[in-house]
């Protein structure tokens, strides 16, 4: 189900700052399919206004007094589901990803300025996000979240003789947006950690948060997770992720293939980019790429997808069963570019089955 323009969207805004209220207020009033339902100042405030207003999204803060942000929001998750949009700080960057991990759908940066070049970039991102989140699943998203702390899919202990041959895949290129980190943690801590190829991720999320999201995943993961960095060779059992805000594309350099970072510029829809990271990818490693589209709101990966498929690679395009926003992965399979579409819960082991065989695959154990 795709977002009704014509229906009113109510919003709660808890916040502790009346300035982050107001101006949180004024930006989402601007549309005119939204209504704010209420505003609350606290955790137990905003517990009274969800029961009395029963918002359809909520803005929320996470530092507050009496009552934070993330007891509320467990609260959410077990008495009213409702999706949530954390709206933080920069400084807040670990805690959103906790956030993200109790069942928020998604984030948002505070402004720091009333009136700002920052405050349209923000404004436009909060809109997108709130009228993106109205029809998402919530069950769907409890039942992903749940899966981060089990590894009931056994990939890891899958043997050589399950995996492809020699001549399989090399690289896998994921794109995602909103709901995607649980998405892609629930795939990588599913990979072994001699896992024979490489990976690259497209997230769509802001610049300065993405390293926190990488050194969070490889904390928990047996692959190694790292922040691309400009120039980096892509290596076997290796993930990189897209930095915020920019665009990630590969090269060849003598006898390695690099990762070439780029910073996005105000015109892009989407940052960063899927489409750009994925045609790239298909460009170099041609039949030997794995394209995968997670949840998310948009198009995003669909031109890329059609570039991988192409090629003769492989395309995976998440499930509406399983993906929270069902946005990406409609378009990919609307537009003919998906091979198979499975639920999050067989990605893994999809991966493993098409990858090349790990034999002389050195296995690299983390420090």
């Amino acid at each position: 189900m795709q977002p009704n323009e014509t229906r009113q969207v109510k919003v709660l805004i808890i916040d502790d700052s009346a300035f982050n209220r107001q101006t949180i207020k004024r930006m989402l009033e601007k549309a005119p399919n939204i209504e704010i339902a209420g505003t609350a100042v606290d955790g137990y405030d905003g517990m009274k206004k969800i029961l009395k207003c029963r918002p359809d999204v909520i803005t929320l803060d996470l530092e507050m007094p009496r009552m934070d942000g993330f007891t509320l929001l467990r609260w959410i998750m077990e008495e009213r589901p409702t999706p949530v949009i954390i709206v933080s700080s920069h400084g807040e960057r670990a805690t959103v990803f906790k956030a993200l991990e109790l069942g928020a759908v998604d984030f948002v940066v505070k402004p720091t300025k009333m009136a700002s070049k920052e405050l349209e970039n923000i404004e436009g991102d909060l809109l997108t996000k709130v009228l993106g989140v109205t029809f998402l699943k919530m069950e769907t998203l409890k039942k992903n979240i749940s899966m981060l702390g089990s590894k009931d899919i056994a990939v890891s202990r899958l043997g050589p003789q399950a995996l492809h041959t020699p001549e399989g895949i090399e690289m896998v290129a994921i794109g995602a947006s909103t709901g995607g980190p649980a998405a892609v943690q629930v795939i990588l801590s599913r990979l072994p950690g001699n896992f024979p190829a490489s990976i690259i991720i497209s997230q769509h999320m802001p610049y300065g948060f993405t390293r926190q999201f990488a050194n969070r995943l490889n904390k928990v993961c047996a692959i190694t997770v790292k922040e691309a960095e400009h120039g980096e060779p892509v290596e076997e059992g290796k993930t990189l992720i897209c930095p915020g805000s920019h665009h990630m594309t590969l090269a060849k350099s003598k006898n390695n293939v690099v990762v070439n970072i780029r910073e996005s510029s105000s015109t892009d829809i989407y940052s960063p980019s899927i489409d750009v990271m994925m045609t790239s990818t298909a460009e170099i490693y041609g039949d030997r790429t794995m394209g995968i589209v997670l949840t998310g709101m948009g198009s995003d990966g669909k031109k890329g997808m059609k570039e991988i498929k192409k090629r003769g690679g492989v395309t995976i395009a998440e499930s509406e069963e399983s993906a929270v926003v069902f946005g990406i992965p409609r378009e990919v399979i609307l537009a003919g570019a998906a091979d198979k579409v499975l639920p999050l819960q067989d990605i893994p082991s999809e991966i493993m089955s098409k990858v090349k065989s790990p034999e002389d695959v050195k296995t690299t154990d983390k420090q």
